[in-house]
């Protein structure tokens, strides 16, 4: 998520109430998680384990709970907890805004868009030109609709990401405060599920058509021209290609990369990256012709 505009180093430390390594002046543009950080974003560190990576990543600002060496260019918010900060920071640039209508005042809808009754379209919503959108749809705030977008009964675009720190007494739910987008030509089924991003967004590309029941977890993109079947579940952070076809019931774990025309077949757990252009089927997903010739060796050894 990008601010409004600018901040310095010494604007945002008072926001959370840290201690600043590095010029006070210093610009801060945004706040990103790591897979997601550019230039000028912060992003929060609060493991050893994940140190190098969050100070050697494309964060400007790297908010953490240990004094180190700060690398050049780059500016540290010190903080005895980076999990809580980094909510509170989003939380100031983009709190929860109530409703009061079905449809809000500062949404924008394009022409000849039909949208059918007892359906609820949040705050600073965009939807395009040509669109459908059926009864019962819940579309969060500062989603966007490209053109020529149907989507049916029941789907609900923009709810929070599955993302909590375990605590010893509670799960600590890191409040998401990014975005979907759904690009023009788009088909969403009934009943589906997707998560806006936790700071950035999940994307849907155009063309890409979606059954019913599928969920789609913060974060994922999914490219253009893709097909999607009934009760297919994708985690968080994944990246699909464009043109992959996923059958029904397919299980997809966080951060993996979907080659370009990959086909996934039915009841897969694909917990690995793919290979453009190859079928996967089984769990743990393999090659397809791997897997038919493991079974075709297990048949013939129960005949022996």
């Amino acid at each position: 998520m990008k601010f409004p505009k600018p901040y310095t180093l010494k604007e945002i430390a008072e926001i959370i109430q840290a201690e600043f390594v590095g010029n006070e002046n210093f610009s801060i543009l945004g706040i990103n998680e790591i897979h997601r950080v550019e230039a000028g974003d912060i992003v929060f560190v609060d493991h050893p384990k994940y140190y190098d990576k969050a100070l050697q990543s494309d964060a400007t600002i790297i908010l953490i709970n240990k004094k180190v060496d700060c690398p050049e260019g780059k500016a540290l918010l010190i903080s005895d907890d980076p999990f809580r900060d980094f909510v509170k920071i989003g939380q100031y640039f983009n709190p929860f805004q109530a409703s009061n209508q079905n449809i809000s005042d500062s949404a924008k809808i394009g022409l000849d868009t039909i949208i059918q009754p007892n359906t609820f379209i949040g705050n600073n919503v965009k939807i395009g030109k040509n669109c459908l959108i059926h009864s019962n749809v819940s579309i969060y705030d500062n989603t966007e609709i490209g053109d020529n977008v149907v989507i049916h009964s029941g789907t609900v675009l923009g709810a929070d990401a599955f993302y909590f720190k375990n605590r010893p007494d509670f799960f600590d739910k890191l409040k998401s405060i990014g975005n979907v987008i759904i690009e023009n030509d788009v088909e969403i089924g009934a009943n589906c599920t997707i998560d806006r991003g936790v700071t950035a967004s999940t994307i849907i590309g155009q063309g890409s058509k979606l059954d019913n029941l599928i969920q789609i977890g913060h974060d994922t993109i999914i490219g253009k021209k893709c097909l999607i079947a009934s009760q297919v579940g994708i985690a968080g952070c994944c990246i699909v290609g464009n043109e992959v076809s996923i059958w029904g019931q397919v299980g997809i774990k966080a951060d993996v990369y979907i080659a370009d025309k990959s086909v996934l077949m039915a009841q897969s757990g694909i917990s690995k990256n793919t290979e453009e252009g190859k079928t996967y089927w089984g769990s743990p997903a393999e090659e397809a012709r791997s897997w038919m010739k493991q079974l075709a060796t297990l048949r013939n050894i129960s005949k022996k």
